[in-house]
Parts: C-alpha cells; sequence; structure tokens
C-alpha cells in the first residue's frame, strides 16, 4: 500500500471513530451549524431536478480535461533502472526533501556530460 494511501485509511478511520463516538447533541449541533451557513444552503428537490451531468452542460471543458490526463510527454524519455547506491548517498539527497530521485538524476546528467567533453 502506499504511503499517501495509508494516509487516506487513516484519516478515513480516525473520521469513522469521530463519528462514532459523536453524541446526539454534536451531531444536532453540526447540523444546525451546516443549515444556517448562507454560502451553503441545503440543495431541494428543485435543485435535483436542475442538475444535468457536467458532459452536458460543459462537454468541452470535459475533452479538456479528459486530454490532460496521465503524465505529461516528456522531452527527454526516462527509462526505469534498478541501481544500487550507498545509503548514504540516497539518505543525503532524500535529506533535502521531495524530488531526490529528479536531483539525483541531473548530477548524473552533468557527470555524463563532463565525462563526454572529456572523451
Amino acid at each position: 500500500m502506499s504511503k499517501m494511501r495509508k494516509q487516506w485509511q487513516h484519516a478515513r478511520e480516525k473520521a469513522e471513530a469521530a463519528l462514532r463516538s459523536m453524541s446526539d447533541e454534536e451531531d444536532a449541533a453540526l447540523t444546525a451549524a451546516a443549515a444556517s451557513d448562507p454560502d451553503n444552503p441545503e440543495l431541494t428537490a428543485e435543485d435535483f431536478k436542475r442538475m444535468r451531468p457536467f458532459a452536458e452542460v460543459h462537454p468541452e471543458l470535459l475533452e479538456a480535461i479528459t486530454k490532460m490526463r496521465g503524465r505529461p510527454k516528456l522531452e527527454r524519455p526516462k527509462v526505469q533502472v534498478t541501481l544500487r547506491l550507498d545509503a548514504d548517498v540516497v539518505e543525503s539527497f532524500k535529506a533535502e526533501g521531495q524530488g531526490w530521485q529528479s536531483r539525483i538524476n541531473d548530477v548524473l546528467a552533468r557527470a555524463a556530460k563532463r565525462r563526454r567533453s572529456i572523451a
């Protein structure tokens, strides 16, 4: 299970536990607060009757969104490899935060460019 999926699962479990432990009074207070929010009125039966599918209302936007799905095409395609590196090297790059694999790629690309210019 991916890290993000685990985080979502944990959040869901936490929310479900809070919901189970909520008293009737707390539920009533939350419901009343939601009902009194002028920026979020409760939908009526008439509102539901007027609703239309997004694809019907904005087909051009749906087409644009559909075209954007997936990974963007890269100028320089990547090749997946298995590579063993020293643990301290990997930890050093990871310590700098997200994008550590791209940073390793950048360092290797500069090294390869230097090697080509020397040869």
